[in-house]
């Protein structure tokens, strides 16, 4: 029964919703040490002292460690979960709903999506999810970044953002963030492809270790593709410390983040903190498709049982 059985969009996003969790749970560290690599720029008025930078990630870790205790690499972990669980809810509710309406209308012999058409699928569902999750995104960002003494709640932190710029300021970063939809897209479609390929032409099976492998290559290169504007919605949405607030001149966008950086930091600027954006991105991502096959298998019975327990109660 559970075997042909076909889960709706619901299912699919409780599945991935849940490995997405059970990854960056893993990854948590490497998660707040790339964003604070990431806005550790080089400001004119704010000198090398007034800022603490990280030579590496175990530099980072080694640093905050001493700092904060090993609590403080998982400052923000629980906005973090609920911002992991909202967007990769939404995603592959927004993603799975989107794929069964176009393959009814204009697939129904469920052929094989082309790139483009798998991309532009994955782009619509990714501007959706951006719209209701930025918020979320934004706090954890402010979190993660502030010293010990001036993190807050996560409510506290709404209500100041709320407070200091307005409603709209927590969509702060959101058109970078659009843009970045394409992310998603080019990860999820390149691992459509490359599992196609695996499957038929290598004619491999699609296991827990193969999975990994084809969701890191995937992940790797939609990150390599976007960093630039990963590390700019990053800086857009962070906030400087009190001590160097008045040091710091706002950024005005996208844009303006791109073009300070490669005036005060040079091309390679843009690429501040890939390595280890790459290193948790690609991780978790890897862990992410393994574990939502996984919890696909668990939701399906689940969902097996919930029908049987319906229809006996008819």
């Amino acid at each position: 029964m559970t075997t042909q059985l076909t889960l709706p969009p619901f299912g699919h996003a409780v599945a991935g919703s849940a490995g997405a969790m059970f990854a960056l749970a893993l990854v948590y560290p490497l998660d707040i040490i790339k964003t604070r690599i990431q806005v550790q720029a080089k400001h004119e008025t704010l000198g090398e002292e007034d800022q603490e930078h990280y030579t590496s990630a175990l530099d980072g870790i080694l640093k905050i460690m001493e700092k904060e205790g090993i609590h403080g690499l998982y400052a923000g972990l629980g906005s973090s979960l609920l911002g992991t669980a909202s967007t990769n809810f939404t995603y592959f509710y927004c993603y799975s709903m989107i794929r069964d309406m176009y393959n009814k209308r204009f697939n129904p012999a469920a052929g094989t999506l082309s790139t483009g058409l798998e991309l532009l699928l994955g782009a619509a569902a990714g501007a959706l999810t951006t719209l209701v999750t930025t918020p979320v995104a934004l706090v954890t960002t402010r979190q993660q970044t502030l010293p010990a003494s001036e993190r807050q709640s996560l409510m506290s932190t709404c209500m100041s953002i709320v407070a200091e710029e307005g409603v709209q300021g927590l969509w702060r970063g959101v058109r970078p963030s659009l843009i970045l939809c394409v992310n998603p897209a080019i990860t999820y479609a390149s691992f459509e492809k490359m599992k196609e390929f695996v499957l038929q032409s290598l004619q491999m099976k699609m296991t827990p270790g193969v999975a990994f492998v084809v969701g890191a290559l995937s992940k790797t290169l939609a990150t390599i593709i976007t960093y630039p504007y990963i590390m700019a919605k990053v800086r857009l949405q962070w906030k400087p410390s009190k001590d160097i607030q008045d040091k710091v001149k706002p950024y005005n966008g996208a844009i303006d983040v791109l073009t300070r950086v490669l005036h005060t930091e040079g091309f390679l600027g843009w690429y501040k903190g890939m390595g280890a954006q790459i290193f948790k991105a690609v991780l978790s991502q890897a862990l992410l498709f393994m574990m939502k096959d996984l919890f696909t298998r668990y939701t399906v019975v689940a969902y097996a049982l919930l029908l049987r327990a319906s229809r006996q109660k008819a």
